[in-house]
């Protein structure tokens, strides 16, 4: 089942974009009549039916809608300092929209190597994790915050802080993880977050964990929490 993304649908006809369209009709050779399946990110699954072959302004008639497909009551927040390889954490956006992700931010650090990030083509990448894994909800991606901002006005009910430091005590992030509960964790880049970080955090709220025995990237310490998350939640 081929979905296609359609966030501004609101009445019982839609036209896909013309990069929809040309996937739809050249690429899937779709004709009159097929059915056609839709996503609006927002929860919305529709069932649609092609009455408009133009491969640039691909015509449907919508015959059935549900509303709440896939929902869960559980949120999941990953707060991640961009890695230095774009690819990276391309790569980690991809695999947790897959796994089940509801928002991210990327989070500016004292030990950040990249700074500069390019939303509109991270969101393709959300969109089409999402198509792909046959979801109807779009991962929420805020824009880039300091660190500091971020801790300091942040009121997750779990809040998590993952850090390397060896010599301080941290549970798992498994034996602490509470279901049904809202869930934020902290994902610091390559250098780990600076003892001056991990204080702040501590100070409002944030418990210190440990997400396995090795050392993790940061992309890869990223989808573990994802992963872990869901798995106590499943």
């Amino acid at each position: 089942m081929q979905l296609f993304y359609t966030p501004d649908i609101n009445s019982d006809e839609y036209t896909l974009s013309k990069e929809e369209s040309r996937h739809c009709i050249q690429v899937l050779r779709k004709k009159i009549e097929d059915i056609i399946y839709l996503v609006d990110g927002k929860g919305g699954f529709y069932k649609a039916i092609l009455i408009g072959d133009n491969p640039k302004s691909c015509h449907l008639k919508i015959d059935k809608v549900e509303r709440n497909y896939g929902k869960s009551d559980l949120h999941i927040h990953i707060a991640i300092a961009p890695t230095k390889i774009n690819e990276r954490f391309e790569w980690f956006l991809e695999k947790s929209t897959e796994i089940g992700i509801n928002e991210i931010t990327p989070i500016l650090c004292e030990h950040s190597e990249r700074k500069v990030l390019k939303l509109q083509r991270m969101n393709k990448i959300l969109v089409t994790a999402m198509k792909q894994s046959k979801q109807a909800y779009l991962p929420k991606l805020n824009a880039a915050v300091s660190f500091d901002s971020f801790v300091s006005n942040n009121t997750t009910e779990e809040r998590y802080i993952a850090h390397c430091v060896e010599n301080d005590e941290k549970k798992q992030l498994k034996e602490v993880i509470k279901k049904g509960a809202d869930t934020l964790v902290l994902i610091g880049p390559e250098g780990d977050f600076s003892p001056k970080e991990i204080k702040h955090a501590l100070k409002h709220g944030f418990s210190a964990v440990s997400l396995a025995n090795n050392r993790l990237r940061t992309e890869t310490a990223a989808i573990v929490s994802c992963h872990t998350i869901n798995l106590i939640n499943q």
